[in-house]
């Protein structure tokens, strides 16, 4: 599964305002909202089930990433909403340190294949020091899609 396929561009969010975990999350849910492929009244659901997750382990890995997530039967594909924080947000990360790249994912309930590729893709791309790094210094959103694109092309994408 490629990047470009669960990343939803109008929910890339290169310069995040939240500060704290939580705040992180609505706002990454605020921008699939805006970009219209989640709906309004979902926001909420989505944010309370995504912290629940948090609560009980986090998504936040090593190297200033996390992928805070859940399932849905409301969506029929997974969807992905990156944010890059400048300042860095606490997720409780495993190597405790802050997280300025985050990838929240939205992903099909009944579709358990289809969540553990989605998976595998970001977390292929995360794991790498490279992509991390341009990631984290992108700017703009054509920037990050760019980075998307290269990494979709790599040799791990096919």
């Amino acid at each position: 599964m490629k990047l470009r396929e669960i990343v939803v561009d109008k929910a890339i969010v290169p310069n995040l305002v939240a500060t704290k975990r939580d705040e992180a999350i609505k706002e990454l849910l605020d921008a699939l909202v805006a970009s219209g492929k989640v709906s309004a009244d979902m926001r909420d659901v989505f944010a309370k089930a995504i912290i629940a997750r948090e609560n009980k382990g986090s998504t936040g890995l090593n190297h200033g990433v996390a992928i805070p997530h859940t399932k849905t039967t409301t969506v029929q594909s997974p969807l992905a909403a990156i944010g890059i924080s400048r300042t860095g947000v606490d997720f409780n990360a495993l190597d405790k340190q802050p997280v300025y790249s985050i990838v929240l994912m939205l992903s099909p309930e009944d579709q358990p294949a289809l969540h553990t590729d989605a998976m595998k893709a970001i977390f292929t791309h995360l794991s790498k020091d490279q992509f991390r790094r341009f990631l984290r210094q992108a700017t703009t959103v054509d920037a990050v899609t760019t980075l998307l694109d290269e990494a979709d092309a790599g040799p791990a994408s096919r």
